[in-house]
């Protein structure tokens, strides 16, 4: 059970958590939402979680809860900058079993 950060997406973190002069790492997980299921939800850590799992990549610490960990268990999560308007993080999510139209929900 994993789930991974590239050098990209973690060098894109720590540069976040320095701009915000705070945390310890990032939390990725899941949520009920949209017309497939659910979405993505990203968020600093500044305590951890007594059940997080925790994931280190590149000096990164990734905390996932447990209850989100079967949904995203082996995603690789990259940094994409395409243009000056068009960056973030793109999920690689190997248990994706359905996208809606628009991108912003999967089921599993």
């Amino acid at each position: 059970m994993a789930v991974s950060l590239t050098p990209a997406a973690a060098q894109r973190v720590k540069t976040m958590i320095d701009k915000r002069g705070q945390g310890i790492g990032l939390r990725v997980g899941v949520k009920k939402s949209g017309c497939t299921g659910f979405a993505y939800v990203v968020d600093y850590v500044d305590e951890p979680n007594v059940d997080d799992h925790i994931f280190v990549n590149h000096g990164v610490d990734v905390y996932v809860d447990p209850k989100s960990l079967s949904a995203i268990d082996g995603m690789e999560i990259d940094y994409v900058r395409e243009s000056l308007l068009n960056e973030g993080f793109e999920f690689r999510n190997p248990n994706v079993k359905d996208e809606c139209g628009c991108g912003e929900s999967f089921s599993v």
